[in-house]
């Protein structure tokens, strides 16, 4: 999985999502949940100092650029829990 930069506004809401070398603007409400891990499929034993059995996910709908125009991209972003940053899951663009 590719790691992205999300940029959030002030009310800590997603505004832009760079990916690529491209900047995508978020051009509709994010929706956020959480996802069960099995982490005995990647792991002998549970990590370590903590129980994270849980990983958030964020779906975007972005536009290339600045251009209100053009066609929304869903991005599946999800949460990565060594460097707090995120990843890309998947990226679907939506047909007109």
């Amino acid at each position: 999985m590719e790691h992205v930069i999300v940029h959030t506004g002030k009310d800590g809401r997603p505004t832009a999502v760079l990916s690529g070398g491209r900047e995508w603007t978020v051009g509709a409400e994010p929706v956020r949940w959480f996802e069960r891990v099995n982490w005995w499929e990647l792991k002998r034993r549970m990590p370590k100092g903590g129980s994270r059995i849980d990983v958030e996910v964020l779906q975007v709908q972005v536009r290339l650029g600045r251009n209100a125009g053009s066609a929304l991209t869903t991005m599946l972003l999800q949460r990565d829990g060594l460097g707090g940053g995120w990843r890309l899951r998947e990226s679907v663009a939506d047909a007109a």
